[in-house]
């Protein structure tokens, strides 16, 4: 990260309270919360697992940072750290230039529960399934007493609901009564009631479909632009992060591999596994989708850590036009002169009408197919269930004859499971044979 945004944040390990406003970067733009070199480990000793590796990022009031990355990478991990869910093995984790990681005060502690809230991926496990919807939405005002007198309190959960789209009527109900959208509906609802400064919103809308999705979406915008929410959205479709979010982080397996600003990332995506996540994106033309070549990234040319490795060690460098890019120093020239080109990156390259495929290595399943057949044409006969292959082994001839039949009728799944069979049966029948001679031998001599 750049230097003056970590000089700027003096940790105030002691402080009991927020201040009103949170360190400037020198961009001008007010840093909410910070992220300084954190891992964060599960397990300890030989089975520790370092599932976020040195993260380093800032996230500025008012915008939607989207964390993007596969799943496993560590995303909701980071989230969960910054509500103190997950503790920080090393580093820091600053709001408004105040140390929220590790042992804080209790007061700090409140202030953090009131100020961040969070929006769960699973609509229905994150909601409490015995209690009434009034009772989920209203918890957190009971738990810090954000209400005058009973009056208000109802008023507050009716007006909430109201702007998420359901009815007062609903309040009376329980999860289970609704749907998935609406669940996530009553999730944002008990989020927004609290009127925090942040929310971290983990994948909220990757269990909805489609049309839902929108509509969750358009919410987020709704309150972000009404009360100045700031949001980190988690996700791994950049499909969508691309039209929502203002800057996004791209993570792999823990490591912050390139932040930039949504436009910036899509135009100069120039750490090969960011190209590869953009590559990904499905085009909605079948014809396109179909002529597509993908980008795939190959973790081996970044086998930083292997044994004999004798370059220098990667980390976040600042390349300019605020796009930061992990990498050693060499990786880092290279990036540098792709951008300064000025020549946006293409991560997708579409086959003309006609233009052979490039060679790619063949699945074991093309391997056995003959050319121009299709997995889709196998007979709906042709399972390959495990009794060809139990019976094959029991009797080996009978699976050399269902291997023969089976092929040549194009049952390949069945001719699979026949020829598996036979050959570890034939193996067994092999191995038990010389072990009686060479026992035989043994007894002679």
């Amino acid at each position: 990260m750049k230097q003056e945004n970590i000089e700027k944040i003096t940790p105030q390990s002691t402080a009991s309270h927020f201040p009103e406003h949170g360190p400037i970067a020198e961009n001008g733009k007010e840093i909410l919360v910070s992220l300084k070199n954190v891992d964060i480990t599960f397990g300890k000793g030989e089975n520790a697992v370092k599932a976020v590796k040195n993260a380093s990022f800032d996230i500025y009031k008012g915008e939607t940072f989207s964390l993007v990355g596969e799943s496993g990478s560590g995303k909701t991990t980071i989230g969960r750290a910054i509500i103190r869910v997950n503790p920080c093995a090393n580093g820091e984790i600053c709001y408004k230039g105040v140390r929220i990681s590790g042992k804080i005060p209790s007061t700090l502690d409140r202030e953090v529960i009131r100020n961040i809230q969070m929006v769960f991926q699973d609509p229905a496990a994150s909601l409490n399934e015995r209690a009434t919807v009034d009772y989920i939405v209203s918890e957190g005002l009971y738990n810090f007493h954000l209400f005058e007198n009973e009056a208000d309190r109802v008023q507050k959960v009716e007006n909430i609901i109201k702007e998420v789209g359901l009815l007062p009527e609903h309040l009376t109900r329980y999860p289970h009564e609704f749907s998935g959208g609406q669940r996530q509906r009553i999730g944002l609802a008990r989020a927004i009631v609290m009127e925090p400064e942040f929310i971290v919103a983990d994948e909220p809308i990757s269990a909805l479909d489609v049309s839902i999705r929108a509509q969750v979406l358009n919410l987020l915008k709704k309150f972000q632009e009404e009360k100045g929410i700031t949001y980190l959205f988690i996700a791994h479709d950049l499909s969508i992060v691309r039209f929502i979010s203002d800057r996004i982080g791209v993570i792999y397996k823990g490591d912050i591999v390139e932040v930039a600003d949504a436009v910036e990332l899509f135009d100069y995506p120039l750490h090969p596994y960011t190209r590869s996540l953009i590559s990904a994106i499905p085009i909605p033309d079948p014809l396109l989708e179909k002529n597509k070549i993908l980008f795939t990234y190959n973790p081996k040319i970044h086998e930083y850590n292997e044994k004999g490795y004798t370059g220098d060690m990667p980390k976040m460098h600042d390349i300019g036009h605020g796009h930061l890019v992990f990498g050693n120093e060499a990786e880092i020239a290279e990036y540098k002169k792709i951008r300064e080109s000025g020549v946006p990156l293409k991560s997708i390259t579409i086959l003309e009408p006609g233009e052979e495929r490039p060679n790619i290595q063949k699945t074991h399943e093309e391997e056995v197919l003959p050319q121009g057949e299709s997995i889709l044409d196998i007979p709906v006969g042709d399972t390959g269930s495990n009794w060809y292959a139990v019976g094959s082994f029991i009797l080996p001839i009978l699976g050399i004859v269902g291997w023969i039949v089976f092929k040549h009728i194009k049952y390949y799944r069945n001719f699979k499971a026949c020829r598996k069979g036979t050959i570890i049966s034939l193996s067994v029948i092999g191995a038990i044979v010389v072990l009686f001679f060479l026992f035989l031998i043994i007894s002679l001599i």
